[in-house]
């Protein structure tokens, strides 16, 4: 067993290294010629593109237009003004309880704990590439020193990775003066939208914290109704952002917003062009359906045994960033079973990493569950999917 944990530790250090080599390839420009050799959508076998519209009314049949799975495609619309009843005025959440003689796993930091584990693990490393390790690092992401002296008592409580010989420590360059939202941001969406993806990447390297609130197949959960009767339609993702009054629907639009917003305030600070593998339409809509295809089209329908009332719960919260192969199961249970969770953006870089140390005690390790309906906060993976399926879901 020893020498298996050796091995997966190996492995890790190994897709660190990936990353880091990844993140120096994203910063390349990508040429404007290059855009003929992107390759025409899996689903449509044409380019997409707002000046090349699909013809909705010949996907009708279409099982990924029957799971909203294009609604991002319709022309642009005027942003909308949040009118307050977006907001979760639940005046209670339902009761929940826990498992019977349940007891939290103790971290396993980078530790595969059953075989199980492999083929889902796997798969998410494949997206991951796929999706050119994008949202790994925040903004400006930088070394700062190669030799952290973690024997410091201050340093016991800040996050330095450990590869080899050295210990790294990291930060952002540029989002130090970048506003931060005094409320938190609400987006409606599910996880196998290739645009939604999107989103969902740019909010992790501008190291934000976002409420999801989970529409299975953009059509499947009382948020896709909640949605409709706020906007007359169910198209994903859709932003509320109750600091500006602020409500949009497509990614285009949204990412635009959120690097204005909350990105850095000298704009000259860092390159646009690099965001490439997010701001370039077809190359990131074209990978990140991709990437969904490779892990079967997570939460496309809401967990036929997911409780009626799981929208009604209080939000979890989820520590962790999109990439992580580890974090990746978890995003896609909270999904399936239309659990509202806040997601705490953790890239490499990221201030919450020292955040998150501060609050557990322990060395840092993603994904980390905070559930406010029974009070349990807790590290592993798919024990905490196993945990998600034990509370919030019926027998059928």
């Amino acid at each position: 067993m020893g020498s298996n944990n050796q091995a997966v530790k190996m492995a890790a250090n190994v897709l660190i290294c990936m990353q880091v080599i990844l993140m120096i390839q994203l910063l390349q420009v990508l040429p404007m010629e290059c855009k003929a050799l992107i390759p025409t959508h899996p689903f449509t076998n044409v380019l997409i593109d707002r000046s090349n519209p699909f013809t909705l009314n010949s996907l009708k049949s279409s099982t990924a237009l029957s799971m909203g799975f294009f609604d991002n495609l319709n022309s642009i619309i005027s942003p909308m003004k949040s009118d307050g009843s977006s907001n979760n005025n639940n005046i209670s959440s339902p009761k929940v309880s826990l498992p019977p003689n349940f007891q939290v796993p103790e971290p396993k930091p980078l530790t595969i704990t059953r075989s199980s584990e492999i083929p889902s693990l796997l798969k998410s490393s494949v997206a991951l590439v796929v999706r050119l390790a994008t949202s790994a690092f925040v903004l400006g992401w930088k070394i700062d020193t190669l030799f952290y002296d973690e024997n410091d008592v201050e340093s016991n409580q800040k996050y330095s990775l450990a590869l080899g010989p050295f210990k790294i420590r990291d930060s952002s360059s540029v989002l130090s003066d970048a506003p931060r939202p005094k409320e938190t941001i609400i987006i409606y969406e599910y996880d196998a939208s290739p645009f939604c993806k999107r989103v969902r990447e740019i909010v992790n390297l501008l190291d934000l914290t976002v409420e999801y609130r989970p529409c299975p197949g953009a059509r499947q959960s009382s948020f896709s109704k909640e949605l409709y009767e706020l906007t007359s339609r169910q198209t994903i993702p859709y932003m509320i952002d109750p600091n500006t009054n602020v409500s949009m629907f497509e990614s285009n639009d949204i990412i635009q917003y959120l690097l204005d917003t909350y990105g850095p305030q000298d704009k000259s600070s860092y390159d646009i062009k690099a965001l490439w593998p997010i701001t370039f339409g077809q190359f990131s809509v074209f990978t990140s359906g991709i990437a969904a295809i490779v892990r079967d089209m997570p939460a496309s329908n809401r967990q036929s045994n997911a409780r009626p009332d799981n929208e009604e719960m209080k939000p979890l919260e989820l520590w962790g960033y999109e990439c992580s192969p580890f974090v990746k199961p978890v995003r896609e249970k909270l999904c399936s079973l239309a659990l509202p969770h806040r997601m705490v953006s953790c890239s490499r870089g990221s201030k919450n990493r020292d955040i998150l140390i501060q609050r557990t005690g322990t060395k840092f390790q993603v994904p980390y569950l905070i559930d406010p309906n029974t009070g349990i906060e807790m590290f592993e993976s798919f024990e905490i999917c196993e945990y998600l399926d034990s509370v919030y879901t019926v027998k059928l």
